[in-house]
């Protein structure tokens, strides 16, 4: 779990997606329209990307592996959490609270 934890807590905001997953790519739009410049790693295209889906089902057993959010160096979750989080009006403070975003 080195690599994605390490990953994880190297920018404000990381994603961790496929390419070819709409809800991935629901999820990073979500986040850029707040003005956040996620450092998204495409684990289908990333060399280590089986490593990192490994690692990302391990961190959430109960879960697909992707999108796998984590802001201010913490794994917040998936599409349920961030969704959760933007309909309950929490998810500028944490991107702010990450130094995300300035707003």
């Amino acid at each position: 779990m080195a690599l994605v934890t390490n990953l994880g807590t190297e920018k404000p905001v990381v994603i961790f997606s496929k390419s070819s997953c709409s809800m991935c790519h629901s999820i990073k739009t979500l986040i850029r329209s707040y003005g956040a410049n996620a450092t998204v790693y495409e684990i289908d295209e990333h060399p280590k990307g089986q490593q990192m889906e490994r690692e990302l089902r391990a961190l959430s057993s109960s879960r697909p592996s992707v999108p796998a959010v984590f802001i201010g160096h913490e794994l917040v979750g998936g599409p349920d959490e961030i969704m959760s989080l933007q309909l309950k009006g929490k998810l500028v403070d944490l991107l702010k609270k990450a130094n995300a975003i300035w707003v």
